[in-house]
């Protein structure tokens, strides 16, 4: 096998309820942990990514705090601040299947998972070339951010890549749809969850 699964930023805090929640989070933590409970053999590698920011900063201006207003695009409300309960994936998330977790944002901004590093300070870059992948699906949140980030990424270095829309949400419909439809530009594969089963029959 070659392919790897990346599950990004499937967290309290961008799920219903959380700092900064989008509708349809806590169906994707549900929603990947049944599609694992059906694929996980598919894969080499399972790979989740949180962002992990710092409390003590602003985090590279990535925070809005004291009299800056969030402009939500460049900064934001706080939220994923390390060792916090919307730091924390989601509950539903099945976290016994995920092999490496990564975590990204200590203190910067970060998008993408290839901007974090796993609890032995390896990038993703590294883990991919030492595990021989060349194919990467990407679920989770959110699809107009991190989703994005992350797959224009892994497409930047070389990988193929795609992206399971009925397991993934984002923060606003038209952004989302114009990040997938940047992202089939760029060579990506927009497709659903359920087309595996369909290849499989």
């Amino acid at each position: 096998m070659t392919r790897a699964l990346f599950i990004i930023d499937v967290q309290n805090d961008f799920t219903e309820e959380g700092a900064l929640g989008v509708d349809g989070g806590a169906a994707v933590a549900a929603g990947v942990t049944e599609f694992l409970g059906r694929h996980r053999d598919d894969y080499r590698v399972v790979v989740a990514s949180r962002d992990w920011h710092s409390s003590e900063n602003d985090n590279g201006g990535h925070f809005a705090v004291g009299d800056m207003d969030p402009d939500f695009v460049d900064s934001w409300p706080p939220h994923c601040v390390e060792g916090t309960e919307g730091a924390e994936y989601h509950p539903a998330l099945d976290t016994g299947l995920v092999d490496v977790h990564i975590r990204k944002g200590q203190g910067v901004p970060a998008y993408s998972i290839f901007e974090g590093t796993d609890d032995a300070a390896a990038t993703v870059s590294e883990l991919l070339t030492s595990r021989g992948i060349t194919d990467i699906d990407v679920v989770g949140l959110a699809t107009d951010y991190c989703v994005r980030a992350s797959a224009l990424d892994a497409l930047e270095h070389g990988q193929h890549v795609r992206v399971f829309t009925d397991l993934v949400a984002g923060v606003a419909p038209g952004s989302s749809e114009a990040a997938l439809a940047e992202l089939g530009h760029a060579g990506a594969v927009i497709t659903e969850s359920g087309a595996l089963e369909e290849q499989e029959a």
